[in-house]
């Protein structure tokens, strides 16, 4: 059974032919034993990849191919990196199902074009970030609020090669959650050191991974 909705995969691919420009690969480390959204994950994301011919799909098993995690920096599954004519940091941890499959969507496409719809007044912002920072924002699959922020902290990476931006699953890592206190979502942290709730506006979320880039 199909994992995306007939009037979805007709969106997308809509979308997806207006809007892709370079190849993009969606590399996804997965491991059968212990990994409980590992199959249904694979399973959409080629699903995805389906839906036009510049999206192919690499899998990984997370233990045997240890290197090639290093290389891409995964320590936990499922994990997902959407790559582009470079890597632009991009991440999805957990199954990027509901209304995070927005967010994947969304990644694709800056991915495949190496730019993004963010505002100038943002990008000015980011020219300003001389540090590397790694952005983590918690969301849940039923949060309408969550794909905005993980929108924009894709989107994020994508202009600025310092950035990294994982989206995780908060319901797929509880331990992850409970580390960082996430008793609601989106809940971003920055280098470790800033942290906000809610899904702010991109130029506020830019002057906050400013902040943690210091």
């Amino acid at each position: 059974m199909s994992l995306i909705p007939d009037d979805k995969k007709e969106q997308y691919k809509q979308e997806f032919r207006e809007k892709l420009e370079s190849p993009v690969k969606i590399v996804m480390f997965t491991q059968e034993i212990e990994c409980r959204f590992c199959s249904e994950t694979r399973q959409l994301i080629r699903e995805v990849a389906e839906l036009n011919e510049k999206i192919t799909v690499e899998v990984y098993d997370f233990m045997a191919d240890a290197a090639k995690a290093k290389e891409y920096g995964v320590e936990k599954i499922p994990a997902l990196a959407v790559v582009g004519e470079r890597d632009y940091g991009v991440r999805f941890y957990g199954i990027p199902y509901g209304y995070e499959l927005q967010t994947l969507k969304e990644a694709i496409v800056s991915v495949s074009r190496g730019r993004t719809d963010l505002s100038d007044k943002t990008k000015v912002i980011l020219a300003d970030v001389k540090a590397p920072v790694h952005i983590q924002v918690f969301v849940t699959l039923t949060c309408p609020h969550c794909a905005a922020a993980a929108a924009v902290a894709h989107k994020l990476a994508v202009e600025s090669p310092l950035i990294r931006a994982d989206v995780i699953d908060s319901n797929e890592f509880p331990a992850l959650a409970q580390k960082y206190a996430v008793i609601g979502v989106p809940k971003v942290v920055i280098n470790e050191k800033v942290e906000f709730m809610g899904a702010f506006s991109e130029d506020l979320f830019a002057e906050y991974v400013l902040l943690g880039a210091f």
